[in-house]
């Protein structure tokens, strides 16, 4: 019996926040059927979620990113070029990509706010594996259908 492969795509940038989505994340599909990935930053997502969703060889493609602001307002542009790539990413390849990308705007780096955020990622990681599962389990329906 074959398993549906997931990939997992996260950003070194705030790794310590950042890979507790992955622990979300397996917390409902088995580690054996997902395969992780890593990256500089949420800016190099997008590509490698494409490059992956090509190769047939997963059901869905799930990205973690943490970005903050820096107080220069990058921070903005480069979660929206972020989103726009992923969901460009899985339009054109027809494989769903998730994002688990966040951007507080009241980020500190205190022990406070980061075990805030490590408790917040673990939920989104939760969530994308949901997703993943419902827009697979969705799909394989209407493949059967047709």
């Amino acid at each position: 019996m074959t398993h549906t492969r997931y990939a997992f795509i996260k950003a070194n940038w705030h790794a310590d926040i950042v890979d507790r989505a992955l622990d979300g994340f397996l917390d409902l599909i088995p580690a054996e059927q997902v395969d992780i990935y890593d990256v500089p930053g949420a800016f190099e997502m997008p590509l490698l979620a494409r490059d992956l969703a090509q190769t047939g060889r997963y059901a869905a493609v799930a990205c973690a990113a943490f970005v903050v602001d820096g107080g220069i307002y990058r921070h903005d542009f480069v979660a929206q070029a972020v989103v726009d790539g992923l969901m460009r990413a899985g339009l054109d390849s027809g494989v769903p990509v998730l994002s688990v990308s966040l951007t507080p705007h009241q980020y500190q780096e205190t022990d406070h706010h980061n075990a805030i955020y490590r408790a917040h990622f673990v939920d989104k990681g939760r969530e994308a594996a949901r997703a993943a599962l419902q827009i697979t389990a969705t799909r394989s329906k209407l493949a059967q259908a047709a």
